[in-house]
């Protein structure tokens, strides 16, 4: 065996084959029928030709680095190389197992893209490949890659409108603000004052008013700002559709989203609709003592925003906020909760009395109902808890926006819903 093909071994029965081939050869000649004989002649030649050609070259099998352009699902490639044929077992929790052959060249290698059929979003792994190479009558030891953790972003949904805060930041920006300055829209015609610019002069309205030019009118006009919303992910807790996977007692399933990836869903979708608007967003995460990431706009600042959400998780035992995250006092908050217990709710009434206009975003999915009658009744405690949680929060003029998996259209349509209250009531844009 030489040494630079090491793991090469020959394989199935090459002594059986010989035996086969030796026993049919003399039936074949005692009997006088040559058929019989030459049937044993290709197994000593397999036999023989397994002795004494060796596979070229080594067997090697790797997985190639995660793509940065891939946003969306597990997907992993793995290369592999050397031997005539591979044989493939691919296996992923939560996922049926498959095989497969795959051809190798003679010359490089094969590609093998592998796709996990997934709605989970964060840290993920890639399923693993069990990967046996065979070049005639030899085989490979098996090579085991993949299983390595990758970062799924979360998706988003388009949105049409999406409530901003009433009072606005900045000198420019999408928006108009309620104070004078240089902008786009007309607030009135007014008589020149000390610190007009002269460009501002309307001569058509001073012609009007004025045909002796005593007066000098200018246009002044509403400023243009930019709306700053904070994104409040309450990630201390990661729950399912099945109760008995709750407090990380089972295995969530991987075709079932959970409140963390719902949360993850929502605060994306309402990031990338106020970005694309030229507002500024910015993220909280509940779960970690960290620096709150400040508002801010632009694609670059959205790809952090979605990172943050995908690096969310719970940290731990979940535990309450001696006091709530310090935030600019003109922003508008989405909270993103499943409102299993009175902390979130407290952070709401607190941030409210500071002045924060707050958005409630349930992210609680729909929870199927136990089969456990223990467990039942344990599920209906925790659900008219909840309810009154809800209940006291929309009587005390909280907005609730409620974002299932069976449910997102609605929810879509009730931000824009919540948007056209708003400005009536002139509390938000």
């Amino acid at each position: 065996m030489p040494q630079d093909a090491p793991g090469w071994r020959v394989g199935g029965l090459p002594e059986a084959a010989a035996v086969a081939g030796v026993v049919l050869l003399i039936a074949g000649l005692a009997l006088g029928r040559p058929d019989v004989a030459l049937l044993g002649v290709p197994m000593l030649l397999a036999t023989v030709f397994s002795r004494t050609r060796y596979p070229a070259g080594a067997h090697a099998v790797a997985e190639d680095p995660p793509d940065p352009a891939n946003e969306a699902g597990v997907a992993s490639t793995i290369r592999i190389s050397g031997g005539e044929l591979a044989h493939v077992r691919v296996s992923a929790a939560g996922h049926r197992t498959i095989e497969f052959v795959a051809r190798v060249p003679a010359e490089g290698s094969r590609a093998v893209d592998l796709r996990l059929a997934s709605v989970r979003t964060g840290p993920q792994e890639t399923a693993i490949a069990d990967v046996r190479g065979y070049t005639g009558e030899w085989e490979h030891d098996p090579v085991t890659v993949g299983g390595t953790r990758r970062l799924v972003l979360p998706s988003s949904m388009p949105l049409a409108h999406v409530p901003v805060p009433r009072n606005l930041r900045g000198l420019t920006g999408p928006r108009r603000s309620r104070r004078f300055g240089d902008g786009g829209e007309l607030r009135d015609i007014h008589p020149f004052a000390p610190g007009d610019r002269l460009r501002r002069i309307d001569w058509r309205a001073t012609a009007r008013r004025s045909p002796n030019l005593e007066t000098l009118y200018v246009r002044r006009t509403f400023a243009d700002a930019e709306a700053a919303v904070m994104l409040v992910l309450d990630s201390r807790d990661d729950v399912g559709t099945d109760p008995r996977t709750w407090r990380h007692f089972g295995e969530q399933r991987v075709d079932e989203a959970t409140s963390l990836d719902l949360a993850r869903h929502a605060a994306a979708s309402i990031a990338r609709a106020l970005v694309e608007h030229g507002d500024r967003v910015g993220l909280v995460d509940l779960a970690l003592d960290a620096r709150p990431l400040p508002p801010a706009s632009g694609r670059r600042h959205l790809r952090r925003i979605l990172h943050g959400l995908a690096l969310s998780h719970p940290v731990g035992e979940p535990r309450a906020r001696l006091r709530p995250p310090q935030l600019s006092a003109d922003v508008l908050i989405y909270l993103f909760s499943t409102v299993l217990d009175d902390a979130s709710a407290q952070l709401v009434r607190t941030w409210r009395g500071l002045g924060h206009p707050v958005v409630v975003v349930d992210t609680l999915p729909d929870v199927r109902p136990a089969s456990d009658p223990r467990l039942a009744i344990a599920w209906r405690i925790v659900r008219m808890e909840r309810e009154l949680r809800l209940d006291r929060l929309a009587r005390e003029g909280v907005p609730i926006v409620h974002w299932a998996a069976s449910g997102r259209t609605e929810a879509a349509a009730g931000l824009d819903a919540l948007t056209r209250v708003a400005a009536r009531k002139r509390d938000w844009r």
